[in-house]
């Protein structure tokens, strides 16, 4: 089926209703539906095609035009907009170029700015890159010209409706259900974890899975760039998300407002999306003040990559010596969970380290869990994430908890 069926009857429903008045989308699809079934030109269509090109107008005018059934796919995980005549995705693993593309680069404007207006965010030439989300939830990042050279340019990175838990992370290798269980319990003894990885490495599916963990009858702040969390075990809790600045360079709330005034708002724990700059010191300030169990996450290669990377971030907001900064670090952070996606596209746990202090001025890490290759199969990476053996040094929280423990593969709770 080529575009001129999808246009003739789109602009035939353009002429026949006024789509400014108040259509509703039931009336909206009868109507095309009608159009379709009943124009000569398009009876050599079987009933399948005229379906999709009933749906494709239908989305043209109240959904994501050809991006919808890309957003309603769930084996698709990311849509990546590099141009109005470029969209590929990544489904099952793989990336793929489609044989689709926007009528005009004005079309992708309109959807654009459609998404930021729902959020009440602005992206317009003199501010060219914004976060967003999508009603389900999905993270959104846009790119305009002239930042763009090819046009305007969209990334979506889709999330399952039911944030994965534990149990389905370990069912899909992607660490053991030993470590998951001391995961668990580090939660619960509430220990501050922050959480590494590279790109698409699954740091927020991690974190999602992660919080799941936390103690019902606490209250929770979670502080993101764009909401995209989705902590359904806690009730008591509060979600914050950034704000940009208007059209007059006023009106901003960055991350490290917002976590300053969770502070004042009674949490428990405090969860921070991201970390990306100065914000930093400002969640290391925060779990260093009685927030014991937060969790965060960052972009790093390694886990002594990411300790680098705070310091940079600490840094570009605040004139400290390192010293200071890395004693911050060691004394804010427990426990840091690297993830990897793996040649194969896999995303696992591959490290698990403690921090237990300061030695010669740098942090200390007591490595806990490693993953570790064993071997190729049919193209999959065959391996493990292992015990090294080291027990944990910091056991206080753990006893405050009621927990008792012995290193770290013995840790058990008390009962009774």
């Amino acid at each position: 089926m080529t575009e001129d069926p999808f246009k003739s009857v789109r602009d035939q429903v353009r002429s026949e209703l006024d789509m400014s008045s108040s259509v509703s989308n039931s009336e909206l699809m009868v109507r095309i539906e009608e159009m379709v079934w009943r124009r000569r030109e398009l009876m050599e269509l079987t009933a399948t095609e005229k379906r999709r090109l009933v749906r494709r107008v239908y989305d043209s005018f109240r959904g994501l035009d050809v991006l919808q059934p890309l957003v309603d796919n769930p084996r698709i995980t990311e849509i990546m907009i590099n141009s109005h005549k470029d969209i590929f995705i990544e489904q099952d693993g793989e990336v793929q170029k489609l044989p689709v593309q926007f009528e005009s680069q004005n079309r992708l404007e309109d959807i654009i700015q459609s998404i930021v207006g729902t959020v009440n965010r602005v992206v317009n030439e003199s501010t060219p890159i914004v976060d967003a989300r999508l009603k389900d939830g999905s993270r959104v990042n846009i790119v305009l010209p002239p930042i763009a050279l090819k046009g305007p340019t969209m990334t979506i990175r889709k999330f399952p409706e039911l944030p994965m838990t534990m149990n389905d992370l370990v069912r899909r290798e992607a660490l053991t259900e030993e470590a998951a269980e001391q995961l668990r319990i580090l939660v619960k003894g509430k220990y501050n974890i922050f959480i590494g990885g590279g790109t698409g490495s699954g740091k927020t599916t991690f974190l999602n899975a992660l919080s799941q963990y936390i103690p019902p009858d606490e209250r929770v702040i979670t502080i993101e760039d764009s909401a995209e969390l989705k902590i359904v075990t806690v009730p008591n809790l509060v979600s914050l998300e950034t704000r940009n600045a208007n059209t007059e360079g006023r009106g901003e709330i960055a991350i490290r407002d917002l976590i300053r005034s969770s502070l004042r708002m009674r949490p428990n724990r405090i969860v921070v999306g991201e970390v990306r700059g100065s914000e930093a010191l400002d969640m290391l300030q925060a779990m260093n003040t009685g927030h014991d169990g937060s969790l965060s996450t960052g972009h790093a290669n390694s886990t002594q990559d990411m300790i680098s990377r705070l310091e940079t971030m600490v840094l570009s907001g605040a004139d400290l010596p390192i010293s200071v900064v890395r004693q911050q670090i060691s004394s804010a952070i427990d426990i840091f969970v690297h993830l990897s996606r793996l040649r194969d596209r896999s995303r696992r746990v591959t490290e698990i380290s403690e921090v237990i202090g300061m030695q010669d001025g740098e942090v200390l890490l007591n490595r806990l869990y490693r993953f570790r290759e064993t071997g190729e199969s049919e193209g999959r990476v065959i391996g493990r994430l292992e015990p090294c053996g080291n027990p944990l040094h910091s056991v206080d929280k753990l006893h405050m908890a009621g927990i008792t423990a012995w290193p770290l593969q013995k840790i058990t709770e008390v009962t009774g």
